[in-house]
């Protein structure tokens, strides 16, 4: 089949390519004519998708990467990964729109459209259809098909690809989930059929709800293990092993990426906005994680008043990571980048080192741990605080020679010297 995906970011990259190595005839409909480029050339700038992949793909002409909407013509199966993130703290589906017009052109009796774009429930029903069928002048579910189905990319998760992570599939009508069934079935080792669209919409948003609430309520279980003198990862330890029961959630600077700090927002606001109802449990959750890299900075700035007697104002500081998970360049949302931006707020002289990002927070660096040819190395710093534990970073030497560490992901052995969050 001729297959289009529209947007060719963390998402729609990996869908594509597994397509053309799936025998379909895959176009990658980009509008950023850089991204164009590169992906022409076979550079990747998705870490999921190695350049050598990517190459194999182009070689054997199976994909093909375009800012030309006329190039979507003719397509068998249209899916939208495009970006649905806050405008104002509101959702801002204008990309999805975007989409759906450019699209809509295109349709041809038959063909099949699918969003994967994460949104509240009814974008697909409310907003994506009557787009397509306005500027198509077809009807969907009986000239053509409509479907939603929701991302899972992890992205840097080994284990848990776009291929082998069972696929939620969705239809407006009972032929239309066929349809879009059949695609991912030639993808996805697993497909799981959902009643309807909005259901598929709202177990996404709902599975992301899930880690968020849970995320706050360990990050604000630390603040208060913190202030009752309580060691909350032993504590955390102890109740794992209980075998029922109970999930092990993690504290942290706060959530990133492209889901935990957007998504249960589109479900709160779309359900205060429609219904006048308040979903309180997202919105306090909400409260808890965003406020999480104000609090680590506090805790740094606590230590280093008690034990250097000194300020952050003009302190240098060593950040590790940047982005807001490891092993990953993937910095949307970053709490790691809140934590050093508010730090530099500060007066802090503030450098930080991701080895994924060489770039990062205005000024990243590698800096060797106890390399004498350095201009500079861990001991010259008034505190280390660890943000992002990517395996690159040697933990052992850094607990060796810092003065003091904050680490805010409880990866290292706490010393007189380390504090764990």
């Amino acid at each position: 089949m001729h297959i289009c995906v529209l947007g060719q970011g963390y998402v729609g990259l990996p869908l594509a390519v597994r397509a053309a190595e799936a025998g379909h005839a895959v176009t990658g409909y980009e509008p950023d004519r850089a991204r164009c480029e590169a992906l022409a050339a076979g550079s990747s700038y998705v870490e999921d998708i190695g350049d050598g992949r990517l190459r194999a793909v182009l070689d054997s002409d199976a994909y093909y990467a375009t800012s030309d909407p006329q190039d979507l013509k003719g397509f068998d199966i249209a899916v939208i990964t495009v970006p649905t993130p806050l405008t104002d703290r509101a959702p801002d589906l204008s990309c999805v729109r975007d989409a759906g017009r450019v699209l809509a052109e295109w349709i041809e009796p038959g063909a099949t459209v699918v969003l994967e774009s994460t949104t509240h429930p009814g974008t697909t029903r409310d907003v994506l259809v009557p787009l397509l069928e306005e500027g198509s002048g077809l009807v969907a579910g009986r000239d053509f098909h409509v479907g939603f189905s929701p991302e899972r990319i992890d992205p840097g998760n080994p284990d848990w690809r776009l291929e082998n992570t069972p696929k939620i599939v969705a239809g407006l009508t009972e032929g239309c989930l066929e349809r879009v069934k059949g695609f991912y079935d030639t993808v996805t080792e697993v497909t799981v059929p959902a009643s309807g669209l909005e259901e598929a919409e709202l177990a996404k948003v709902f599975e992301n709800t899930y880690r968020h609430v849970n995320i706050a309520l360990v990050n604000e279980l630390s603040r208060m293990a913190h202030t009752l003198g309580v060691d909350v990862w032993h504590t955390l330890e102890l109740a794992a092993t209980k075998p029922f029961g109970f999930t092990r959630f993690l504290p942290g600077p706060g959530v990133g990426g492209h889901c935990l700090p957007i998504d249960p927002v589109y479900l709160s606001h779309h359900v205060k906005a429609r219904h006048g109802q308040t979903f309180r449990l997202i919105e306090l959750a909400q409260d808890i994680n965003e406020s999480q890299p104000d609090y680590v900075v506090r805790r740094l700035q606590d230590a280093l008043s008690r034990r250097f007697r000194r300020s952050v104002h003009g302190a240098r500081i060593l950040a590790l990571g940047a982005a807001y998970k490891p092993g990953t360049s993937d910095a949307r949302q970053s709490p790691a980048v809140e934590v050093t931006d508010r730090l530099r707020q500060m007066g802090a002289d503030v450098t930080v080192v991701d080895p994924y990002l060489p770039v990062a927070g205005g000024g990243c660096r590698e800096i060797p741990f106890g390399a004498t040819d350095a201009d500079v190395t861990v001991g010259d710093f008034d505190a280390v605080v660890l943000l992002t534990p990517h395996g690159e970073f040697d933990l052992d030497r850094l607990a060796a020679e810092a003065s003091y560490v904050l680490d805010t992901r409880g990866v290292m052995t706490a010393a007189s010297h380390i504090e764990r969050l």
